[in-house]
């Protein structure tokens, strides 16, 4: 089904072509490739090459959401992928948020994915189960730009889809059930203070993959747009020097 809505400015999907080295990444749940610019910039300043897809109905308009799945999402992503795979020899992945899920998904499903990084991913949000028992309502009120600097704003969708809702809660079961399958090295990036996603998922992410080396890294001075708030430049140094030691 055509999207019916344009593009917001701001929203749009983001490509570097650099070196060998590719780095995908992922927006999170209603928000959009604005959330994942400046770091997405950052490493390509860095010489990567870099893929930052808009995942499909996002960055548009809440109904274009309520229309996309989960797997609509995954398939943005997997583009990005193949995009990298025709011009890189080695792929690394970052996610914020549901982007750390997805990131969590290729990294299953791609065992050739270097290194991952994930900020304030999610795997478990039990106030969002709640919703997705709801039938009478179709959509609540945003979740997103949940940041901690004043004067930023996310470019997030003021309503959530509580069908979408749904495909977010059957994504995490998913990729929670196959933990075990991510192998790589992983950098889990996790605020002190979120209110989207509770800051235990990084514990239950931790101790569910199998990956010989796991780094975890306080941002103590953001909330869950992480990478738009206060700790944005040490996001972008970690991720940069996570990705190196792991070439």
């Amino acid at each position: 089904m055509a999207e019916h809505y344009p593009v917001l400015k701001g929203a749009e999907p983001f490509h570097a072509e650099g070196g060998k080295e590719g780095i995908l990444i992922s927006h999170g749940f209603t928000g959009s490739t604005q959330s994942m610019r400046p770091l997405a910039e950052a490493l390509a300043e860095a010489g990567y090459t870099v893929c930052l897809p808009r995942l499909k109905g996002h960055g548009t308009h809440y109904e274009d959401m309520e229309r996309s799945s989960r797997q609509d999402w995954a398939v943005s992503i997997e583009e990005g992928y193949n995009w990298l795979k025709d011009r890189c020899d080695k792929i690394y992945m970052a996610g914020l948020s549901m982007g750390g899920t997805l990131t969590l998904h290729m990294a299953q499903k791609h065992p050739d994915i270097r290194a991952i990084a994930l900020i304030n991913a999610a795997i478990d949000m039990p106030a969002l189960k709640e919703v997705g028992e709801s039938d009478e309502i179709r959509f609540l009120d945003a979740i997103g730009s949940d940041i901690k600097k004043t004067g930023v704003t996310e470019l997030a969708y003021e309503k959530t889809p509580v069908k979408s809702v749904k495909e977010i809660l059957s994504l995490m079961e998913e990729v929670r059930a196959n933990l075990g399958d991510v192998i790589c090295p992983a950098l889990i990036l996790v605020s002190d203070e979120d209110h989207v996603v509770p800051p235990g998922n990084s514990g239950i992410i931790a101790e569910g993959i199998t990956s010989e080396v796991i780094e975890k890294v306080r941002l103590e001075e953001s909330y869950h747009v992480a990478t738009l708030d206060n700790d944005q430049e040490k996001i972008t140094e970690n991720v940069l020097r996570f990705f190196k030691e792991h070439a």
